[in-house]
């Protein structure tokens, strides 16, 4: 039975008590499906995952810890009536903002946006036990549980701490004077940073769109023939959009989220985690050239994940505990130096066709951030098209522009190759 004290990279991600921070992830299915599969899928997930037998406690120690449940309560399955095709879209924006505080019900919920021939499913999980690889295996663990009850599903024993993810060599004498001297400068630089009123009210907003097919292969072989891959022209088109629309406001940066499971190979594809290093990615001020750029980013960011050591990050990262509420607290009213988190969760592996049912798309995952700066744009590709999810709040950046940065971002990517 799992019992640790989260990390520090799920701390953040937990926020506090009161507030809640959520991904949700979307798939559209074509077909019937009787609700009893539905109930028989979630308790065989549930019993998989030893997160989703699990709450969060935030009362009997120092710092809030992750304490499995014998008699917690199956996931819940909440059934909505589906009347347009914006429906789910609706149930998304309600998502971001559900507490799961309960102390005997589980860190998850599944909504069925059910209508007579086609249907939405919705995953809703805290962003602290999850990130984007967690909502694509939980959904595809789902559809196939809901063609096939009997399918298969091994458990797993969850990690107790980031020591299980440490090499034999790894020398925690050295590693702690360092990690004591970054917090030394993590205190002093805290201490000197001025307090600000300018905060995200909740105002949050999501935009939500689709390339077509053609363009989609357009775009992926005109990377391939230019030697660059699509996340690099992405990057290089999102920061352009910031600069043609923001002007000197723009930053000319992104923050990349990179998937753990690349550096520490004992958290398996299939297993709930949350942490994501991230890389900074940078275009010069005074270049516009969409394709060049986007060569010196996709080097740029080859170069950051070769030296990246996600195990001393994490383990780095359990010495900055006592300065947790200090970074939230920064997150919630600083402007940050970039201009948006893009993630590329690439090419979903899920099937689209099974026995009883198809899958038609895979919606890109929302969420919700509290931070000031919340903007954050996540793409993935399900059967040949590119999928686009845009979040932010109008505290921080208003909704009309983010519709125009969009619409620029658009066009750069179907014409500048």
């Amino acid at each position: 039975m799992i019992k640790r004290p989260l990390m520090m990279v799920e701390r953040i991600m937990y926020v506090d008590p009161e507030t809640p921070l959520n991904c949700v992830y979307t798939a559209k299915i074509k077909g019937e499906i009787p609700e009893e599969n539905f109930k028989t899928a979630l308790i065989k997930i549930q019993q998989k995952h030893p997160l989703l037998r699990a709450v969060i406690d935030h009362k009997s120690g120092r710092y809030p810890l992750f304490v499995g449940q014998k008699d917690i309560e199956p996931i819940p399955l909440r059934i909505v009536e589906r009347k347009t095709d914006e429906d789910w879209f609706k149930e998304s924006e309600n998502a971001w903002f559900q507490l799961f505080e309960h102390p005997k019900k589980p860190l998850a919920e599944l909504v069925w946006v059910k209508g007579q021939d086609a249907s939405e499913i919705l995953w809703v999980m805290p962003h602290c036990i999850s990130d984007g690889t967690t909502g694509v295996t939980l959904m595809r663990e789902l559809l196939a549980l809901l063609d096939n009850p009997y399918s298969p599903l091994i458990p797993y024993v969850a990690f107790e701490s980031v020591n299980d993810f440490l090499p034999s060599d790894f020398n925690t004498g050295i590693k702690k004077y360092k990690a004591g001297l970054y917090l030394l400068f993590a205190r002093i630089f805290f201490s000197i940073q001025r307090k600000r009123k300018k905060k995200n009210l909740g105002k949050n907003y999501a935009i939500h769109w689709k390339m077509t097919p053609e363009d989609t292969k357009h775009i992926t072989e005109k990377c391939k023939a230019n030697g660059i891959s699509v996340h690099a022209l992405l990057c290089s088109s999102v920061m352009q959009a910031f600069r043609d629309v923001q002007g000197d406001r723009a930053k000319g940066k992104v923050i990349s989220p990179v998937d753990v499971r690349h550096f520490i190979p004992e958290i398996k594809e299939d297993h709930l985690f949350a942490f994501a290093p991230t890389v900074e990615l940078s275009v010069k001020k005074d270049s516009k050239d969409i394709l060049n750029n986007a060569k010196q980013i996709k080097k740029d960011l080859t170069e950051k994940i070769n030296k990246m050591e996600a195990r001393e990050l994490l383990w780095m990262g359990e010495h900055m505990h006592p300065i947790v509420d200090r970074m939230i607290s920064m997150l919630k009213s600083s402007e940050g130096g970039h201009d948006v988190t893009l993630s590329n969760m690439g090419k979903v592996n899920i099937p689209n066709d099974y026995k009883n049912f198809n899958l038609e798309t895979v919606i890109s995952p929302t969420v919700a951030f509290p931070w000031l700066n919340s903007n954050t744009l996540v793409t993935s590709t399900y059967n040949q098209q590119m999928d686009f999810t845009f979040m932010s709040n109008e505290n921080f950046l208003p909704k009309e522009e983010a519709h125009q940065i969009k619409d620029k971002a658009i066009e750069l990517l179907t014409t500048s190759l």
